[in-house]
């Protein structure tokens, strides 16, 4: 996915009125980014949704994944549109725009969020690491499918990475995977996913 910033200044609030319904767009600090997906990127995106949903359903628990929705942090200029994300719906009628527009701002309504990393890398790294850990969500993934990041935080070499971000004592603890193996999360203990299968749809590049 590549992304740039097309208008500033903006609010949250006229973000959400001229394009919180459009797909490519998210707000960062008053910033527009028109996002514009790859094939592989949505394919990776879109076999995590499939995967989630089966525990949904086999787990019986009130989630869902939303098909479009954004992540506020009200009173700031910031709004996240995340590539997935897994709401608990007992907690929707809390949230304060959620009945007008698909729109959420309290860490505990959001069970997992999954953004897929992209050229823009710093921003699922370090920007929404931050946020995600402050607004209370339990967990992060962040897929690395191309081995795009920082060797800060994926090493050297630099190769597909699968970050896991749990939420204890109200800080992130990570768990960086990068050789095959089973991804292991805490909101679906059970879930069946390899490592390998995401890192296929970057081996054609």
């Amino acid at each position: 996915m590549v992304s740039s910033a097309i208008r500033t200044g903006l609010t949250l609030e006229t973000f959400i009125a001229d394009y919180g319904d459009n797909e490519r767009y998210e707000l960062i600090d008053g910033e527009l980014i028109d996002m514009e997906p790859t094939g592989p990127h949505e394919q990776v995106a879109a076999l995590i949704g499939r995967k989630l949903n089966v525990e949904i359903d086999r787990m019986g628990v009130p989630y869902f994944i939303p098909y479009r929705c954004l992540i506020s942090l009200l009173g700031t200029s910031t709004a996240f549109r995340p590539d997935l994300v897994v709401l608990d719906e007992t907690k929707l009628a809390q949230e304060p725009l959620w009945s007008r527009e698909p729109v959420v701002s309290r860490g505990d309504t959001v069970k997992l969020v999954v953004e897929v990393v992209s050229t823009n890398w710093q921003n699922d790294y370090a920007r929404k690491y931050e946020d995600y850990e402050n607004l209370g969500i339990e967990e992060y993934w962040i897929v690395d499918y191309l081995g795009l990041g920082g060797k800060h935080y994926i090493g050297t070499p630099k190769k597909p990475t699968i970050t896991i971000c749990q939420l204890i004592n109200q800080s992130y603890t990570k768990t960086l995977l990068q050789d095959p193996d089973s991804i292991e999360s805490a909101i679906f203990p059970e879930l069946e996913l390899s490592t390998d299968a995401l890192f296929a749809f970057g081996q054609n590049r």
